[in-house]
């Protein structure tokens, strides 16, 4: 696909960290770092927009990522569809966090999430 940077990357056309390689997906460390340590997404090598498009090609990336979940302790799978669940990048990409006991950082659907939300929308009253 055109101007899509995951193609490029699993083209080899775009640089990137790659953090392991499968036949059918790449592990990729995000530019910015990602949000904990160890932090990657794993992305098909063929152009598929998001987790609904091909269920085929979103079942290999998800079990790239359950290889590379199994090897830490605790950790989040993340994937979205659509603008309006957060999606930036238009091809199928699944985020493994690494997470640990009081890392800080919070999912919308946490306990600590809610009473967050829960305490603004009662000082909005």
């Amino acid at each position: 696909m055109r101007n899509c940077v995951f193609c490029a990357i699993a083209a080899g056309q775009a640089p990137a960290v790659i953090v392991r390689e499968w036949p059918d997906a790449l592990a990729v460390r995000p530019r910015s770092g990602g949000v904990s340590e160890g932090h990657v997404f794993v992305l098909p090598r063929v152009h598929v927009d998001n987790a609904g498009t091909d269920p085929e090609v979103t079942a290999a990336v998800m079990r790239r990522a359950a290889e590379l979940m199994a090897e830490v302790p605790a950790a989040n799978i993340i994937t979205s569809k659509g603008e309006a669940a957060t999606q930036s990048v238009f091809h199928l990409h699944v985020h493994v966090v690494p997470r640990q006991v009081g890392d800080g950082l919070l999912l919308p659907w946490t306990p600590e999430q809610t009473a967050r939300a829960t305490a603004r929308t009662g000082e909005a009253r």
